[in-house]
């Protein structure tokens, strides 16, 4: 595993930092590109994806410590700043960035689901490159397995274990595709956004029965839980949505 990737005098370049800025910057080109297609500003989406990062970084990194190690963190507060040692969860970030993502969105009052569309294989390709880092810093690491796909995470102990940040990565790169070929064959606004929302689910409960997680009962994980959850409201809202879709096709 490699944290940091080299030093320049006293300034570390971390691996987690540096694959989450090559996410946001090649996130903010494409959908730049993309928006043009709704007559949506360059400077409407650089602001946009402002308040997302910023509101992911502060969701994931509260939901990480108030859920996962809360004790931990009231005996060292100062860590909780500490975002290049890892300690963020993907659902917070979501979370975070879709509730600072509605209130600019309204503010300005622009269309939540066409814009939720030219976001989402964005956030696809951000997915897959950021867990990127995540296997380079260590963290997110699986169960110990016998299998060929095993990974010794040096930091943490000597046994093989599951490397399932690739395989989330390799899931977001996978759906980022998928959603480019998509794309023109949406069939109502939001389509995209909610889609990848039930797939990520399906995609998180699978990997997390590999991963070494926080239980909550039984076997189910934190992110199980949740997960289920997403499925669930936005499989209704691509029911109701859908609906409504084909019944304005017939009129």
């Amino acid at each position: 595993m490699r944290p940091i990737l080299f030093k320049l005098g006293a300034f570390s370049i971390y691996s987690w930092g540096l694959m989450l800025s090559i996410a946001v910057l090649i996130g903010t080109y494409l959908t730049i590109r993309w928006a043009k297609e709704y007559n949506i500003s360059a400077d409407t989406i650089i602001d946009l994806v402002i308040y997302l990062v910023v509101g992911g970084l502060i969701g994931g990194r509260l939901f990480y410590v108030f859920v996962y190690d809360p004790s931990y963190y009231l005996s060292h507060p100062l860590e909780v700043f500490f975002l290049w040692r890892g300690g963020l969860v993907y659902y917070g970030a979501l979370a975070g960035g879709f509730l600072t993502g509605i209130w600019y969105i309204r503010k300005k009052k622009l269309p939540f689901w066409q814009l939720a569309d030219v976001v989402t294989p964005a956030l696809a390709l951000g997915y897959g490159i950021v867990r990127i880092g995540c296997f380079l810093n260590g963290c997110c690491y699986g169960k110990p397995t016998n299998s060929i796909w095993g990974v010794i995470f040096p930091h943490l102990d000597n046994l093989y274990r599951y490397p399932t940040q690739l395989y989330s990565s390799a899931f977001g790169m996978g759906m980022f595709l998928f959603l480019l070929w998509f794309k023109k064959r949406k069939t109502f606004d939001g389509q995209m956004f909610l889609l990848f929302l039930i797939i990520y689910g399906i995609e998180r409960i699978i990997v997390e029965a590999f991963r070494e997680n926080l239980l909550i009962w039984g076997p189910i994980t934190v992110s199980q839980l949740i997960s289920a959850f997403v499925i669930l409201i936005a499989g209704i809202f691509y029911y109701r949505k859908a609906r409504v879709n084909v019944n304005e096709t017939r009129h």
